[in-house]
């Protein structure tokens, strides 16, 4: 049967720097928002100082979030860059070497040495540096850390995620606030954690529990925190 174009396949590998940035700063944004709400709820807060908490600790951790993130990835970045440079050096010094070097490497696949040599010949000839990324030190334009498209992914996803807890305690009777704050945002992480799976074709009922699990972990200990706090008060 002969096949004239090419089936078309989708991977996951090219979306998922940002998928983990917006999963975590999702994730982040309900639990520790959802989690201050609570804690403060708890020490018998009036429900307006609550949300202003709630308002300044989605700020704040939108912005702690794109912070870190630009920093931890332009670290990567940097080393990157670093080991792109000393390779163009080292192709710029001695070719020939390097063309041995990466034949070495399809040899170690399980390639023939002379078909080795001629691959690792003709990949040089159309893109040496790029070749020599993509063996040697695993980069490509797939995998090449962005710094800002991560820090914006995770500011975003930030807020996004701690959004849904402000709602729940805004929407909520007073008397209700911490119960559906809590309900509301294991919910949402319920969600997340689903979404996630499904995104990176993973196993939906252990990602949602993961994800559940150590939400409500957090809330139970800011919440029991905040009543402590607020019964020495």
């Amino acid at each position: 049967m002969r096949h004239d174009r090419f089936h078309p396949e989708r991977h996951r590998t090219g979306s998922a720097s940002w998928l983990r940035a917006s999963v975590l700063g999702a994730n982040d944004g309900i639990v520790s928002t959802a989690s201050l709400l609570l804690g403060v709820a708890a020490a018998a807060a009036e429900p307006g100082a609550v949300l202003g908490i709630g308002i300044a600790g989605l700020v704040a951790g939108s912005m702690s979030m794109a912070a870190g993130e630009y920093v931890s990835v332009s670290s990567q970045s940097d080393s990157e860059q670093a080991d792109l440079a000393r390779e163009r050096a080292e192709l710029h010094a001695d070719p020939a070497l390097e063309r041995d070097e990466l034949a070495g490497i399809y040899v170690r696949r399980g390639l023939d040495p002379a078909l080795a040599h001629e691959v690792a010949a003709q990949l040089m000839a159309r893109d040496a540096l790029g070749a020599h990324a993509l063996e040697e030190l695993g980069i490509s334009d797939l995998t090449a850390a962005r710094p800002l498209q991560a820090a914006i992914a995770s500011a975003a996803s930030f807020a996004a995620g701690a959004v849904l807890p402000l709602l729940c305690a805004l929407l909520a009777p007073a008397a209700q606030l911490i119960p559906a704050t809590a309900t509301g945002s294991l919910a949402a992480l319920a969600l997340l954690g689903a979404l996630a799976a499904r995104a990176g074709d993973a196993p939906v009922g252990r990602a949602t529990a993961r994800v559940v699990g150590w939400g409500a972990l957090a809330m139970a200990v800011t919440a029991g925190i905040g009543a402590l706090v607020g019964a020495a008060v």
